[in-house]
């Protein structure tokens, strides 16, 4: 998707956002929504902002350490420290 966007903003100088969205497999309001996404955060989905924050966070529990825990023990301290992850499809939920 932000390949298709990053060509879309490359050549939509000359060519036009519409035209070139219909030789490729994503609509002109997918783009539009894409880029107003990048400008303001706020127009985030919930999910990616949890995303975003699980990020930090299971870097910073891996850092602090040392770099060697695994999806697993990282998963756990996490649930130590009472930082929920994603309610279903955890592969280490048992």
């Amino acid at each position: 998707m932000e390949v298709m966007v990053s060509f879309i903003d490359t050549q939509r100088q000359i060519y036009g956002v519409e035209p070139i969205c219909a030789m490729l497999p994503i609509a002109p309001s997918v783009c539009y929504e894409h880029r107003a996404r990048q400008a303001y955060l706020k127009r985030l989905p919930k999910r990616a902002k949890r995303d975003a924050y699980l990020r930090t966070e299971i870097r910073r529990v891996w850092n602090d350490n040392f770099r060697v825990y695994g999806a697993r023990k990282a998963w756990r301290r996490l649930l130590r420290y009472e930082i929920e992850g994603p309610v279903h499809g955890g592969a280490f939920d048992a």
